[in-house]
Order: C-alpha cells, then structure tokens, then sequence
C-alpha cells in the first residue's frame, strides 16, 4: 500500500514537472510573447530595500525537498535582482521572492451562423440561414508569478506575471526556458536597489 502511494506521488510529480516544462516553452518561445503584467503597493518605500531572499518553501517546491523547476527558477531570479542592485542573503533579508507555475484546462466555445450555402456552394438568398455551427476548442493556459514581499511586514509589495496557451515543448534547456519567462517578468520591475 505505502509502495503504491509512493509510486502515485512519484508519477503525479514527473506530470506535474512535464506540463511546467511544457508552459515553460510556450511562455519563452511564443512569437507573440505571454500576456504580461504587475502590480506593486504604492504605499511601500522601495528605496529601502537592499537585500532579498527566498520564501521557505516556493510555490514550485514538495513539502520533502526542493525541486530541480526551483533551483532554476532561484538562478534566474538571482541574476535578476542582483543585476538590478540587490543582494542575496540567507538571514534577514528586507525581501522575500516567491514563485509559482500553475497550468489551467480551459475551453473555448464560438457559435456563429452558417454561410446559408447549399452543399457547400449554392446559396439561395430566399431560403435563408441552415442555423449555425459550434466550435469547441480545449487548451491549456499556464501562467508564472514572481512575488516579493516586505519580510518584515509580512505582506506583498509586487507580483509580476506571464500568461499564455501552452503549446508544444521546445528543445531548448528548462533552465533556459525559465530564465526567458524570469527576465520577461522582471522587465515589468521597475525599481532598483538604492547604494548605500
């Protein structure tokens, strides 16, 4: 019984780890690009931050242990922010960074009316519209959030965040996929760490 159990999260967490790849690559390789947006609290004093960290355990994470989906997505988030000014601390640092990957079944149902074409090529006005058709088409959104809270206050500052429709999986390295979707993001941020 444990074996099976064991086995179930085992298998849960190699598809659970496929579809993030997968939203990884559309979210990267897109030509239009991911719906991006984020919001900040106006009211926090982003000059004071100098410092950040990680949330103990990231929206990517097992309760057990840490993922390989987030050490890539701590990489590229470090070489964000320390770009940016910021330093990266174990202990009390002035942010925490928070992650996540979620991925989303949707459907989509259009109905429109049909041509009023006989067999595809007459159409004859007097007898009208032949009703009309309905198309149904299932797809997967997956959207990837970055949060930075106050760690003293305990509470969200920013969230920047990528949407799109999943497609199929690219070639390119996950590593290099997430950094893709991270600097994507983070282009959204629009503070840096002030020099002391």
């Amino acid at each position: 019984m444990g074996l099976r159990i064991a086995l179930g999260n085992q298998h849960m967490n190699i598809f659970k780890t496929s579809l993030i790849l997968s939203m990884m690559a559309l979210l990267s390789a897109c030509s239009s690009g991911p719906d991006l947006r984020s919001d900040y609290d106006p009211s926090a004093d982003f000059t004071k931050y100098k410092t950040y960290g990680f949330v103990r355990v990231p929206g990517t994470d097992q309760a057990q242990y840490q993922t390989l989906i987030t050490q890539h997505f701590k990489k590229a988030l470090r070489e964000q922010m320390d770009a940016r000014g910021y330093r990266y601390v174990e202990t009390d640092p002035d942010l925490l960074l928070n992650f996540n990957a979620i991925l989303s079944d949707k459907v989509q149902v259009t109905t429109q009316p049909s041509s009023g074409m006989y067999y595809g090529y007459r159409g004859y006005g007097a007898w009208g519209s032949y009703g009309s058709y309905t198309d149904v088409r299932h797809y997967t959104e997956g959207t990837v959030n970055v949060d930075m809270v106050d760690a003293k206050r305990q509470q969200l500052v920013w969230e920047g965040v990528a949407e799109g429709t999943v497609k199929e999986s690219s070639k390119e390295d996950i590593g290099v996929r997430i950094a893709n979707v991270i600097n994507l993001i983070m282009q959204q941020y629009p503070f840096r760490a002030q020099a002391d």
